[in-house]
């Protein structure tokens, strides 16, 4: 017998049909003799309805009462699904974040998990019962509120379940069959990836990739926690995200690939500080600045010094931009710099592979494949494992489908998209 904890995203609960297609996915698992915990996100578009309904009220909802809405759509889902189940002949338990022990931090619509008490979880287990949990949310002790985790809510609370109950594997079902070498939406000769390291998913997912959220992937690696993507539509093996430190947990030997997969972001926005005086710590002062805003912070270049004066650009989420040009706006005369520029018509694409560690050529290779479509490169980032460009917005697709091609990662099948989502 094994403790497996199953995560279904929105579009695998869209509506009463599949909430009964998933339902008798949990049904025959647990069936088969195992301890099943499953956790749900809301229904479809739930979470985008209730936003709207929100901003319909007030343009600024209070945050703790935004929090006490947004959760209603992950109760619905779990209700249901729990009223499934038990429909089909098997016992079923549903249970808020609060109610399944997520503790987290007091911040709203952001907050994380500290703590896991899986009491009441633990308990439906022994007598039988399959355990439904709401994903995206949980409480904070010192205030006594609902909070929700922000985006990728629903993942982080699977991971951080399995890791609390110390489940064999933690299923994530999506709607295509697994991690591909890109978005199958974008190209649709993507090939699905069977296995692939916890670091190289972290990369991908750092930088844009949908189908597992960072925050996920990071408490995975961290808890020692096995991940499997898998889609709900179709009862095709998945992805293996493993530790490399730890060995494939199928005791496959797996050859690293030069480049594993790209992953993109149009999300993202540059800034530009411009004609910044070239003496030590003014480049301290304006990432304190930004820091002070809560933006995260992507690529960062500074440019060589020209009559003792640089340009510093970097990236930051899109919808962090415009509070981050305020603040620097604001503190202009302090730091003394010319002009400030913001763009929010660029676009990130990255190539990640474990492979690229003892594989020379790989820059020379990307550089020119973008040079031979084109496509002009404004910014570049590098890790170990990496290589990450900023493109115009217009163009991304383009070279994410050229880089594609000229890394020899197209095949010949064309990847099935069940809903439309990728979560």
């Amino acid at each position: 017998m094994a403790l497996i904890v199953q995560k279904f995203g929105g579009s695998s609960v869209a509506d009463a049909q599949s909430i009964k297609r998933v339902a008798k996915r949990i049904v025959e698992t647990r069936r088969a003799g195992n301890d099943v915990v499953v956790v749900v996100s809301a229904m479809g578009d739930t979470t985008d309805e209730l936003l709207d309904l929100a901003a319909g009220v007030t343009p600024i909802p209070a945050p703790r009462e935004l929090d006490m809405l947004l959760t209603a759509g992950e109760r619905i889902s779990m209700a249901l699904l729990a009223m499934a189940i038990k429909g089909m002949g098997m016992d079923a338990l549903s249970f808020t974040g609060s109610q399944a022990g997520m503790i987290t931090t007091a911040e709203h619509g952001s907050a994380k998990i500290v703590d896991v008490t899986p009491r009441r979880v633990r308990e439906a287990l022994d007598q039988g019962s399959v355990a439904i949990v709401a994903g995206f949310q949980g409480f904070n002790r010192g205030t006594g509120d609902i909070t929700t985790l922000g985006r990728g809510g629903s993942d982080t609370t699977a991971v951080a379940l399995a890791a609390a109950l110390d489940a064999d594997v933690c299923e994530i079902y999506t709607d295509v069959d697994g991690v591909y070498t890109t978005d199958p939406r974008v190209v649709s000769c993507a090939r699905k990836i069977h296995s692939i390291t916890s670091e190289e998913m972290l990369e991908l997912a750092a930088s844009g990739a949908k189908v597992l959220h960072l925050r996920a992937v990071e408490y995975a690696r961290r808890h020692g926690v096995a991940l499997h993507v898998r889609s709900s539509f179709s009862n095709e093996e998945g992805t293996i995200v493993y530790d490399p430190k730890k060995g494939h947990p199928k005791g496959e030997k797996v050859e690293e690939p030069i480049i594993t997969g790209i992953a993109f972001e149009k999300s993202e926005a540059k800034v530009t500080v411009g004609g910044v005086p070239d003496v030590p710590g003014k480049a301290a002062q304006i990432f304190e600045i930004v820091a002070k805003t809560n933006a995260n912070i992507d690529m960062i270049v500074q440019n060589v010094s020209a009559d003792h004066r640089t340009d510093i650009s970097f990236t930051v989420p899109s919808g962090d931009g415009r509070k981050v040009v305020e603040a620097l706006e604001s503190a202009r005369e302090d730091i003394g710099y010319d002009r400030l520029q913001y763009d929010d018509q660029i676009a990130k694409v990255a190539v990640v592979g474990a492979g690229m560690r003892d594989a020379s050529g790989v820059s020379a290779q990307l550089f020119r494949a973008l040079f031979d479509a084109g496509i002009n490169i404004e910014m570049i980032s590098t890790s170990e494992i990496r290589i990450s460009v900023v493109t115009r917005a217009d163009v991304m697709e383009d070279a994410v489908r050229v880089l594609h091609t000229a890394f020899g990662l197209d095949t010949d099948d064309e990847a099935v998209v069940y809903a439309g989502t990728g979560r």
